[in-house]
């Protein structure tokens, strides 16, 4: 799977086009409709990718339980980003830099909603750790419904480490928990700042030593029953709310 990969449905296969990841090639449903494929057929031949038709029992087996609507591609493997191409990608927009660290998300649905909303937030990029993480695949992908090809995501070793270099960059390392005693909607000047927001895993939240690392800690207040959102949900709720502070101060 490391030396390629597969994109499946044609909002996912033509954002990963216009963003020109290398596609090897492309397989369609004989008998897709028309409206579906074209963009993608004329797309492909402007870079010269093979297309070919084939029946649809074929995709499915190519994409086993992904929805690929008649498209699938072959493409290069998915090229992640270093942590440093994220603060320069917000310097080169002279913006403040605002990163995700993902703290071992292991659902791939949960990893491409955060994206998607990462991507509509301004995040200038992910960072995930190699280990026990969802990776960017093929799900991922269609669940972001393409952002995956605008929000780079870099994949580090350490995760400590990372947040300890980034705090020597200047970056706040926002941690979300649960348990901490201030709430995001609290006051001071952390969101408008060069920031990293820390989201945990779905189930156990943060690790300890990753908790231990961030500057500061900041929970969503609830007011129902269950003690916490799911973490795709949260995570949106904080970048919308990092953007609202910063559209303030703007």
């Amino acid at each position: 799977m490391e030396d390629q990969e597969w994109i499946a449905g044609k909002h996912s296969l033509l954002e990963a086009l216009r963003a020109g990841r290398t596609i090897n090639k492309i397989w369609i449903a004989e008998g897709a409709q028309k409206h579906l494929t074209q963009p993608i057929i004329s797309e492909a031949k402007n870079r010269g990718i093979i297309v070919q038709f084939v029946d649809k029992r074929k995709l499915d087996q190519m994409a086993p339980g992904l929805q690929h609507q008649g498209v699938v591609a072959q493409a290069a493997p998915y090229a992640y980003a270093e942590v440093e191409d994220l603060l320069a990608r917000a310097s080169e927009r002279g913006e403040v830099p605002f990163l995700l660290i993902l703290d071992e998300i292991e659902d791939p649905h949960n990893l491409g909603s955060i994206l998607r909303t990462a991507e509509c937030t301004g995040v200038h990029g992910v960072i995930i750790p190699k280990r026990r993480s969802a990776a960017v695949t093929a799900t991922v992908s269609k669940t972001s419904a393409g952002a995956v090809e605008y929000v780079p995501v870099a994949r580090v070793t350490n995760l400590v480490q990372t947040m300890e270099q980034l705090k020597e960059a200047g970056v706040w390392i926002v941690g979300t928990d649960v348990a901490a005693k201030e709430e995001i909607y609290g006051g001071g000047k952390i969101f408008t700042g060069p920031a990293a927001i820390v989201i945990g895993n779905e189930n156990k939240g943060m690790g300890r030593l990753v908790r231990e690392t961030c500057d500061v800690l900041l929970k969503l207040p609830m007011s129902g029953q269950l003690n916490s959102l799911n973490a795709s949900v949260a995570a949106g709720v904080v970048m919308y709310e990092v953007l609202r502070r910063r559209r303030g101060e703007g």
